[in-house]
């Protein structure tokens, strides 16, 4: 998929550039508490900072519900860009203030939180006008908003015409580094899956059953498979309603000679929050008042084999409750299988991320991308829309 280019874009000097970014980052206590997505940003914004008169960056941020809610703020975001930077950012109090038509030459803003207004979630026509009409150039770098059909990546985007319009550092690799896994990937080609829940992930299962050699589950989706083949799990996290879901990819990946490795053996335990019993058992014997939490150390060993046997590597999804620290082995292991890779690894997902980052791995990871959700519609063969229009 070609996608217009920052070198594209014409007649810079003097442009005024609103830019998508995705900013939608974790915030406590009015800190941003990972700048992960604020990094991948930078690339972009030094890029136009250089070369325009005016950039406004503009991002959601939570699940703000079409009005102003100060908990989802980019207040703190704004302070946390400029340090990242090295440069002063002006904060824009509504994405929609005509202050920033005011903007002084070689100014960055970052508007308020698109999501306080209605018309954003809507791709409302008139809100996406109102948003852009003070600029003359619009580039998006917002990958992990891109399977949204939102006023700011598909209405906004679509006003701009060729020469006017482009993708972003970021977009322009994680549609690079994803195509790669779509369009003939080097085999082996191993997928790690995890996370809670089968059904936020069953058009990507699918879509990986057809190009991967091995798929490797763990997490808490891992026990509705074990319940698919006829195990008990105890006390875990189940969907009952997707044992036949989880079936039918066991029965699809048989009919294509895909291998699917679920957890030899799982840490289970009494209680997550203040655990008395913790142990590691068989997945043919977990007890039956106990959950699984975590995968255990053959289950951990299984899948370094596989990883370091792979030539291409997708990881989405923890392999256990990772935000407990005692039940974080499993997926660091992955993290560690994944960073010893001599293939192409990509990891995509929030806490898939979160832990390449905590086990000091994140450099040793060919591609991380930004866009879980994104990620996975990417692969799963959907039309993302902010994709599509920037494309066409």
């Amino acid at each position: 998929m070609s996608l217009p280019a920052l070198e594209e874009l014409e007649a810079l000097a003097g442009a005024r550039v609103l830019a998508r970014l995705d900013l939608n980052v974790p915030v406590g206590g009015g800190e941003v508490l990972d700048d992960t997505r604020i990094t991948a940003a930078l690339p972009s914004l030094r890029w136009l900072l250089e070369r325009a008169e005016v950039v406004a960056a503009c991002s959601h941020l939570g699940k703000a519900k079409g009005r102003p809610e100060p908990a989802f703020s980019l207040a703190p975001v704004a302070e946390a860009l400029a340090s990242a930077l090295g440069r002063p950012v002006r904060f824009v109090a509504d994405c929609l203030d005509p202050a920033r038509a005011d903007a002084a030459r070689g100014e960055l803003l970052l508007l308020e939180n698109l999501r306080f207004h209605a018309g954003e979630q809507a791709n409302d026509p008139g809100f996406a006008e109102r948003l852009a009409a003070p600029f003359s150039h619009y580039v998006n770098d917002a990958f992990g908003t891109a399977h949204r059909a939102h006023a700011s990546v598909v209405a906004a985007a679509a006003r701009y015409p060729r020469g006017r319009r482009a993708a972003g550092r970021l977009m322009a690799s994680e549609v690079a580094a994803l195509g790669r896994l779509v369009d003939a990937p080097e085999q082996p080609f191993v997928a790690v899956v995890g996370g809670a829940k089968i059904s936020t992930k069953t058009a990507p299962l699918a879509a990986l059953l057809g190009r991967v050699s091995t798929l490797l589950i763990g997490g808490g989706m891992a026990n509705t498979f074990l319940l698919a083949r006829g195990l008990e799990v105890g006390r875990s996290l189940v969907e009952a309603d997707m044992v036949d879901t989880a079936r039918e990819v066991l029965a699809t990946a048989a009919a294509r000679g895909v291998e699917v490795v679920l957890p030899a053996d799982v840490v289970v335990t009494d209680t997550i929050e203040d655990p008395h019993r913790v142990e590691v058992v068989p997945s043919d014997r977990i007890p039956a008042g106990l959950s699984v939490v975590d995968i255990g150390p053959r289950a951990r060993a299984r899948c370094a084999a596989a990883l370091g046997a792979a030539r291409t590597v997708f990881w989405n999804g923890p392999m256990g409750v990772f935000e407990s620290e005692a039940f974080a082995a499993g997926t660091l292991a992955v993290a560690a299988a994944l960073a010893a890779c001599p293939g192409f690894t990509v990891v995509g997902g929030g806490e898939s991320v979160m832990a390449v980052r905590q086990a000091g791995l994140i450099d040793r990871i060919g591609h991380v991308s930004t866009g879980g959700g994104a990620s996975l519609a990417f692969l799963a063969g959907e039309e993302l829309p902010a994709v599509a229009v920037l494309a066409g």
